[in-house]
């Protein structure tokens, strides 16, 4: 057998979601049966030098090209040209770990990951470029036209039917990993590093993720001014980190004319290897986007000893279970009020860790790349 994988995401360079998914699906999905043949789609005018240890295996080919995608995907959707099995060189079923148009020979099937449809719900989350690009993609036909569909939450699979009439018997289910953060070890110093790198105060609630409006941050910010009208014990910070999304002027807009913008601490960029500090050092872990398709970070937080409040909205309550606190993302109220119970309550503390624990062995990379791989195989 022979399978076609679409990897144009890879070549900015980035680590996103959508990069992360592909990585590390990839890094244990390619090694799981020498028998087949993996033709990997690595196409654009620019881009970055691959350098991942799943190139070197016997049975994976890197087929570059050096196409403008603008230009490909534009042919693709009003041309149906070129077939990238073609490309390819023939293969018997194209994967796409994302949304990608492509257009394919009769013979060849075809397998697409949709992580959400956000971009059908929430339209107002994203910038004007971004609609444009979802649109673009037309992702309601590739939904259609797949032979099957692989969603990473029950939550995006109920989305492909309601929105896009999608026959259940096509949509397989397949959470994706995490990685394990928690397995680093540091040294006193290196901690003391950490906490100067990033400005982190000794007390402090930490969001971590792209700062973007679907992340409800200015619905944190807003819980934390009510929470600090509590008495509580400590005093403590709020730490928003990550790096800017679309649309994210709003979110500085309302911390700086905020009456707590002093106690508000916004990071930038967090490089992975430092994740597992920032987790382990937070008093508790807030997340209460209003949309998501899997939701890592309140996982990590998990894996990493830290109690989390989330969303009770799409995927989250499915990727937690009971091992957080759900509230409404639009009841302020409601949120300030998990943070002041969490906070006081050593022993919920201390059950939603030990809930936390178990709650992240449910999901690995290896078991995704192994389900990926089944659905692979039985869509000839």
């Amino acid at each position: 057998m022979i399978i076609g994988i679409d990897i144009r995401m890879l070549a900015r360079g980035t680590r996103s979601g959508i990069e992360e998914y592909t990585i590390n699906l990839l890094s244990n999905m390619l090694k799981l049966d020498n028998n087949i043949q993996f033709k990997l789609f690595y196409n654009g005018y620019k881009k970055v030098d691959l350098e991942y240890d799943f190139l070197k295996l016997s049975n994976v080919q890197l087929k570059e090209f050096k196409i403008p995608n603008r230009l490909l995907d534009f042919s693709f959707q009003y041309f149906g040209y070129p077939k990238v099995d073609k490309l390819l060189g023939g293969v018997d079923v194209f994967f796409s770990p994302h949304i990608f148009s492509s257009a394919v020979s009769k013979n060849c099937k075809t397998v697409t990951t949709f992580h959400d449809l956000s971009f059908e719900n929430h339209r107002e989350f994203y910038s004007a470029s971004k609609n444009y690009w979802h649109f673009s993609m037309n992702p309601k036909k590739q939904a259609r036209k797949s032979g099957k569909i692989i969603a990473v939450s029950n939550s995006t699979k109920e989305d492909l039917m309601k929105i896009y009439k999608i026959n259940t018997k096509k949509i397989k289910v397949v959470y994706s990993g995490i990685n394990s953060l928690s397995s680093i070890e540091y040294s006193k110093s290196s901690i003391s590093e950490i906490k100067k790198k990033y400005n982190l105060p000794e007390n402090y609630i930490l969001y971590l993720g792209t700062i973007e409006p679907r992340k409800n941050i200015i619905g944190i910010i807003r819980a934390f001014e009510e929470l600090k009208k509590y008495n509580t014990k400590k005093n403590y910070k709020l730490v928003i980190a990550g790096s800017r999304g679309w649309l994210c002027k709003d979110v500085f807009e309302v911390a700086k004319n905020s009456a707590v913008m002093n106690d508000i601490i916004f990071t930038g960029f967090i490089d992975d290897d430092d994740k597992s500090i920032l987790y382990k050092l937070a008093d508790i872990f807030v997340y209460p986007s209003f949309y998501e398709g899997f939701g890592f970070p309140p996982l990590e937080a998990m894996q990493n000893t830290t109690p989390v409040i989330t969303s009770n909205f799409s995927s989250l309550p499915e990727a937690v279970g009971d091992a957080a606190i759900t509230v409404n993302p639009y009841n302020i109220d409601e949120l300030a009020r998990a943070m002041k119970d969490l906070l006081g309550d050593e022993n919920l503390r201390n059950n939603l860790i030990e809930k936390g624990i178990k709650q992240t062995k449910k999901f690995s990379w290896q078991k995704c790349a192994e389900e990926t791989l089944d659905v692979l195989k039985s869509t000839r």
